[in-house]
């Protein structure tokens, strides 16, 4: 792969640059601050152009992904664009020499993350998700008592869950065809702290799921994602890891994640972290905030590894790891039956 002598010779570029979260200039933000030069972007809205040129100075704005391909230098692509859309657009940008970032997930099948992989692999070119919760404080912290201290000891077990009573938005997430269904959101982040804190290969996925009763009353009628879907993830030395995201839950779990070792449990969520230890004959429960969150690692990683060949944390097959996950429980929830895994 190609080095480049500092982090201002990346000139780097996004494809989207709408959205309720301003994702397009975030993360523009992000690599300026790693030290890469915004350099492009492709936004079919011409306002959301001009946004654009006035937010970065000297960027350029495209009107289509292929103009922006041939007509300006770019190295560095980050794909801000709906889920369904991200396995094409990652396949034109290596093909014509680019390196690839996606917003989480990487795709939305097995087979569609592999087509990207040997794509950039073939080309030598780098390819990565933003997986920038990996930098959470929550899984850090978490990370830290459990995996570092043991804390409570052997982790067995991991329930992972999200959602309330609540009817699906008319926007594109909402659409299964679009996003990939219900778990491709937050889901993908639940796996991925999960995938930190155990250890072990993946061997086995079920898959659960409800539909119908939202679909009525959405934008998106048979399309709606799944009411509630869950997955229950067998791994290697037999430890388990359990995720449901949900729409249709009246009384949500405290948390995000509980882990669940030999010696103790440990409860998070976005602010604070609760673990509960068996002393002797005794309970003790410590209760605390979560270190702060450092997203910029992500972006720092990357200019490391076009720069000065630092190990890259996200890499594809980690990408890969929780796609597969949750590729297999929707194909196991319609078949009703467990399925193994090709990749551990």
């Amino acid at each position: 792969m190609k080095r480049f002598k500092n982090a201002g010779d990346v000139k780097v570029g996004v494809i989207g640059y709408g959205g309720a979260f301003n994702m397009g200039r975030e993360h523009l933000k992000g690599m300026m601050e790693a030290g890469m030069s915004p350099s492009a972007v492709a936004e079919i809205d011409p306002e959301r152009r001009k946004v654009a040129e006035e937010d970065f100075p000297g960027l350029r704005g495209f009107d289509s992904v292929t103009r922006m391909l041939k007509q300006s230098d770019v190295d560095l692509v980050v794909l801000i664009t709906p889920h369904n859309t991200h396995a094409k657009l990652a396949l034109q940008c290596l093909r014509a020499g680019r390196h690839v970032i996606s917003e989480k997930p990487l795709a939305i099948t097995t087979a569609e993350c592999d087509a990207i992989i040997r794509e950039a692999k073939k080309r030598n070119l780098l390819l990565s998700t933003y997986h920038n919760r990996h930098w959470d404080g929550c899984v850090m912290e978490a990370v830290h008592h459990i995996v570092k201290e043991k804390a409570i000891g052997e982790v067995y077990r991991i329930d992972a869950h999200i959602g309330g009573y609540d009817q699906p938005g008319d926007w594109w997430r909402s659409s299964k065809t679009i996003s990939g269904g219900i778990l491709y959101d937050w889901g993908v982040h639940l796996l991925e702290y999960a995938l930190q804190i155990i250890k072990s290969d993946v061997v086995e996925v079920s898959g659960y799921a409800k539909t119908g009763f939202w679909a009525p009353k959405t934008a998106w009628k048979k399309d709606t994602n799944e009411d509630v879907a869950s997955a229950v993830v067998r791994f290697k030395k037999g430890e388990w890891v359990t995720l449901t995201v949900t729409t249709l839950e009246s009384n949500p779990k405290p948390g995000q994640l509980e882990i669940t070792g030999t010696k103790g449990s440990y409860i998070f969520d976005g602010r604070t972290y609760e673990l509960i230890q068996q002393v002797d004959d005794k309970q003790v429960v410590t209760k605390g905030n979560n270190r702060p969150r450092a997203w910029g690692a992500f972006y720092k990683n990357i200019a490391g590894h076009l720069t000065k060949g630092q190990k890259l944390i996200i890499t594809p097959e980690w990408s890969r790891r929780p796609i597969h996950i949750l590729d297999l429980a929707v194909k196991s929830a319609k078949q009703g039956r467990a399925l193994r895994t090709k990749y551990s």
